[in-house]
């Protein structure tokens, strides 16, 4: 009996189902970007620079990294290693121009002109970079790279899983020209030469910072007054960004008013496409797709593939 109803079903509607879903309308905003490197840059293009006055370093939020690589796992590997071989290249650069000094010292102690160094500075060099895995010509190479592409994560203390991502060069710009001509202006200056370099953890310990970095107490409140660091607790601090309290006033209304805008929908859900498509309420300061980002990858919204493209929906509480 069961048969005979399969038979009656017409096979017209089933190859009619399997062609419409295997034509899946292109997502405008969720690209195919492989990697945290290429997520970070690309979320750093929506961020609105003119709004601030150019006054702040792009920010991108770790929940947007996870909205273009889905593996939070492979997202948090990927930052880390980014941010941890930054900090290993310039330290490597560091102790390549130490050598170099010596080298130099060297040079003229012994009498030696011209521009070839002697090969048993050469090996002196290399007595004077203990612990180092690289040979001397990987120095060399890593020397004469720019320093380009890394990163620092913030604290930017709305949330304890608000963490910033910016890019350490933007961060330095910002931050000097914001404390020029300040009182605290020498402290920050030392911070950026000295620990930012050195240092890639997203907070700092007093130990850490008076022993390890010869900072005294009225420099660590300059620092504060700053803004370049936040009190976690007694004793230790927040990296964060200076100014960044009107980027935090921003994005949180923003989001809260785009996630109104799902909520006013129709069965609580609405198309990516669509979304996208209309005009942003006043409050979206930063722009849809800088919050549609922040959405999806935070877990706000679910994501459901459908024939007319993602549909993003609140998920059921």
């Amino acid at each position: 009996m069961s048969r005979k109803r399969h038979r009656l079903v017409p096979e017209t509607f089933g190859l009619k189902r399997r062609r419409e879903l295997g034509d899946v309308v292109a997502d405008p905003l969720r690209g195919e970007s492989g990697s945290a490197r290429e997520a970070v840059a690309e979320i750093v293009r929506l961020f609105p620079r003119v709004l601030f006055e150019d006054a702040l370093p792009p920010i991108a939020l770790r929940s947007q990294v996870y909205s273009l690589v889905p593996d939070r796992t492979a997202a948090d590997r990927q930052l880390l290693s980014w941010r941890c071989w930054s900090i290993r290249r310039q330290l490597c650069s560091r102790q390549l121009d130490e050598g170099l000094e010596k080298i130099m010292g060297h040079r003229y102690s012994t009498g030696s002109h011209g521009d070839n160094v002697p090969a048993q500075c050469v090996q002196g060099v290399a007595e004077h970079l203990p612990l180092m895995s690289f040979s001397l010509s990987c120095l060399w190479r890593q020397k004469a790279l720019q320093e380009q592409g890394e990163i620092r994560i913030v604290q930017l203390g709305f949330d304890l899983d608000a963490q910033g991502i910016v890019f350490t060069e933007d961060y330095r710009t910002r931050v000097l020209k914001a404390c020029d001509g300040r009182p605290y202006a020498a402290a920050v200056q030392k911070f950026l030469a000295s620990v930012l370099p050195a240092c890639g953890d997203l907070s700092f310990q007093q130990d850490q910072m008076t022993q390890t970095f010869g900072f005294r107490d009225p420099e660590i409140t300059q620092l504060v007054k700053a803004g370049v660091l936040t009190v976690r607790d007694a004793g230790s601090w927040w990296l964060a960004v200076p100014g960044a309290g009107r980027f935090i006033k921003y994005f949180v209304k923003g989001r809260q008013a785009v996630l109104s805008m799902v909520r006013k929908a129709k069965y609580r859900e609405l198309l990516l496409s669509e979304l996208l498509g209309r005009r942003a309420p006043a409050s979206v300061r930063l722009g849809l797709a800088y919050h549609v980002h922040d959405l999806i990858g935070a877990q706000l919204v679910d994501c459901v593939s459908t024939t007319s493209g993602t549909l993003l929906r609140l998920p059921e509480t």
